[in-house]
């Protein structure tokens, strides 16, 4: 998952130079408004295809129109994670969040939540507080966010990536206050929870690295069948797994591995989501032209293996313009000068289509036929 970190930092220093004349000129024609919506043809083949979304919408206008033409679905960002509504002890800070969810009403497009419960994002005041209260702020958190939402949300990532083997605990858990105040029951506390709060909201586990197939995307993947199984075992609300699609192309990767994967999700009932899709281009030849052929390549060779499985209901980007992508905003972190920068997304730096997103057109138009 995207660190939260890296996306405040786009909003304020990146975002400044965004401001100082990056973005095309207002009232300019955007150059994609003649091609195929990605959102309809992906529709026509039971996909709802999305993006994540932050205030850059608002920002440039440009951008905003460019989710109104393609997506059905839209994730928020970084508006709705701990660390961001309540990055200050005592206060909460919903502004963002509503403004995106009146975006996707405006424009009839579905919001989803993301992540209710992470231990990722803690700030520095909850990390001070005892254990012992730790559980009371949970509680809290869960009923203030998902109440407040409640009805008005496509879906809630109830729990993001219970799992990172790296950190030595058992069943390969993910580390992190609530890890530690509550053990591994943090995860099924979260569902019932937030069913109460929000009845009416799908509930998903979202997780990384199930695509790679290396030790790491291995040991997640047994993991995280065993935690399914548990909740659906306890009788849990549980509606979807989504499962984040970040391509590495440096790492082990078997597509029927991954497609294998799924259909044992569709076997338990399961709704599937990739739900943080774009490749990491950064080992591919330096030439653009090169670059984006090998990404929408990547894109339909994963596309066309897991669009066989039916349960697979939802395709969603990280963002959708490369000048807002997560991976660029770290390599500018990196080198403010860079010369080489991501472009892992459908959509170039001035908001035309790219090869990626011809990829993506092909795929759900083959999952029609």
């Amino acid at each position: 998952m995207p660190p939260t970190i890296t996306r405040r930092s786009l909003l304020t220093g990146v975002g400044a130079g965004i401001a100082a004349g990056l973005c095309p000129p207002i009232g300019a024609t955007l150059a994609n408004t003649a091609v195929q919506s990605l959102g309809s043809v992906a529709q026509k083949a039971g996909i709802l295809f999305g993006a994540s979304i932050s205030k850059e919408v608002f920002e440039n206008p440009l951008y905003g129109e460019l989710y109104r033409a393609h997506t059905k679905i839209l994730t928020t960002d970084v508006a709705l994670k701990f660390d961001y509504i309540r990055w200050k002890e005592g206060q909460w800070d919903f502004s963002e969040a509503d403004k995106l969810l009146a975006f996707a009403d405006q424009n009839k497009q579905q919001l989803r939540g993301h992540a209710l419960i992470w231990n990722e994002n803690a700030p520095q005041w909850l990390k001070r507080r005892p254990l012992r209260e730790l559980t009371h702020i949970f509680d809290e958190h869960i009923d203030k966010v998902a109440g407040r939402y409640a009805g008005r949300l496509h879906s809630w990532d109830v729990v993001n990536e219970p799992f990172w083997p790296g950190h030595g605990k058992k069943h390969g858990y993910r580390t992190g206050p609530w890890f530690e105040a509550m053990g591994p029951s943090y995860v099924k506390r979260a569902f019932i929870r937030t069913a109460q709060a929000a009845p009416q909201t799908r509930l998903v586990l979202n997780e990384a690295h199930c695509e790679r197939n290396d030790r790491v995307g291995k040991a997640i993947r047994t993991s995280l069948l065993r935690l399914i199984d548990e909740l659906l075992d306890a009788g849990v609300v549980l509606d979807a797994i989504g499962l984040q699609g970040h391509l590495q192309p440096t790492k082990a990767y078997s597509d029927q591995v991954f497609t294998d994967f799924l259909w044992k999700l569709h076997e338990r009932g399961l709704n599937i989501y990739i739900s943080e899709f774009d490749i990491d281009d950064s080992s591919y030849p330096a030439g653009l032209r090169s670059r984006d052929r090998l990404v929408a390549k990547r894109t339909h060779q994963f596309l066309s293996a897991i669009l066989k499985v039916p349960s697979l209901k939802a395709l969603i980007c990280w963002q959708l313009s490369d000048r807002y992508s997560w991976y660029r905003n770290m390599a500018l972190e990196d080198n403010p000068h860079a010369k080489r920068l991501p472009r892992p997304l459908p959509f170039d730096d001035k908001l035309r289509p790219k090869p990626a997103y011809e990829a993506m057109i092909r795929a759900f138009k083959e999952r029609q036929v």
